[in-house]
């Protein structure tokens, strides 16, 4: 161990004036395991620009000893496992055959694929496979907002909230700063679930009473008032509007894309290699 600190201080002191700028001497080693080495060229990465002296000798250190342990663990499992050998090597080939595949399809979606959905392509996804998209829990459009009990003007804040005017949602909007929660946007879908993480007191009421359309809840606790408005409801089941599935549909359409894509590509692939008379079968 004394050895192995020695190696680091040597590291940092080396590292200090900017050593490693130098490819003199980049093969000398600084652990060994039997016949296997550890170089100092491999310490180069383990420090990060900015990390203080103390720290970066103890991610050193720490690469070290891991680097040892790997190497013993591995020593053993090659001597225990010698009988897997050839199945291992069947599967390291496999692996960097697919690894190396995988890289080329995705650089070339990365190059190819038309990534522009416009508003018709998700139109005529949806018509097509809206009975796809159904719904697996209620979605509402709705406002709310939770105040507290003792707010000094709490009648005017409930009187807006009330109220269907422009004006007086704009209104309410400007005190939002005295609204503990609030959400009062109702033209955008809002999962059920969602509603009561934000308002936990309605957890406890009948669904089927609280899911109606055009429907007013009050409720308060000891803190805090709860103003609820449910303009729309959509059930469990029922086709889920285009406006709420849209990103699922960009990503449906994307993947449709890219299967077309690279099917296309192998499919000229063969078509080429076999007019070039690069393979055969027997």
């Amino acid at each position: 161990m004394k050895q192995l600190a020695v190696y680091i201080c040597l590291f940092f002191m080396l590292l200090s004036c900017n050593y490693f700028t130098i490819k003199d001497d980049t093969r000398e080693a600084v652990a060994r395991v039997n016949d296997t080495y550890l170089y100092k060229k491999d310490l180069k990465n383990v420090v990060s620009a900015g990390v203080s002296k103390t720290d970066s000798i103890l991610l050193v250190n720490n690469f070290i000893n891991n680097w040892i342990k790997q190497q013993l663990l591995l020593e053993k499992a090659q001597i225990n496992l010698e009988n897997k050998t050839e199945e291992f090597d069947v599967l390291v080939k496999t692996y960097r055959e697919d690894l190396f595949i995988n890289s080329y399809k995705e650089a070339v979606v990365k190059q190819y694929l038309d990534t522009t959905i416009t508003e018709n392509d998700i139109q005529e996804f949806y018509s097509k496979n809206n009975q796809n998209f159904k719904l697996n829990e209620e979605l509402l459009k709705l406002k709310y907002i939770k105040i507290g009990k003792d707010i000094y003007n709490k009648e005017s804040v409930i009187k807006l909230f009330k109220s269907s005017k422009k004006s007086d949602l704009d209104s309410l909007h400007s005190v939002e700063m005295a609204l503990k929660s609030h959400h009062l946007n109702d033209s955008v879908w809002v999962k059920y679930t969602d509603l009561i993480l934000k308002v936990p007191i309605l957890k406890n009421e009948d669904k089927n009473q609280l899911l109606k359309k055009d429907n007013f809840i009050e409720k308060e606790d000891s803190l805090s008032l709860y103003l609820v408005a449910i303009k729309d409801v959509l059930k469990r089941n029922e086709i889920a509007p285009t406006s709420y599935i849209t990103p699922t549909i960009k990503q449906m359409i994307l993947h449709q894309r890219k299967l077309l894509l690279l099917r296309n590509i192998e499919e000229t692939l063969i078509d080429d290699a076999r007019k070039k008379q690069q393979f055969e079968t027997y």
